[in-house]
């Protein structure tokens, strides 16, 4: 994927996540993109997924297929 301008992203992170720092945070108001980021480094770098790419994440992440 090219470079993506995350300059308009609008990002949160989940409550459940309280202030334990150990959160990410998602920007989900682009246009067919979804952005993430460490929320303890918000200046770092943020790994971009398309929204299906995210759709089968969260899909799989529901079912448990990524549990060790």
């Amino acid at each position: 994927m090219d470079q993506v301008n995350l300059s308009e992203a609008e990002w949160r992170k989940s409550t459940a996540s309280g202030d334990n720092g150990q959160c990410v945070e998602v920007a989900t108001n682009l246009p067919g993109i979804v952005a993430v980021r460490h929320s303890k480094r918000p200046e770092g770098p943020a790994v971009v997924f398309t929204s299906e790419e995210w759709k089968a994440f969260l899909i799989g992440a529901k079912r448990d297929e990524f549990d060790l």
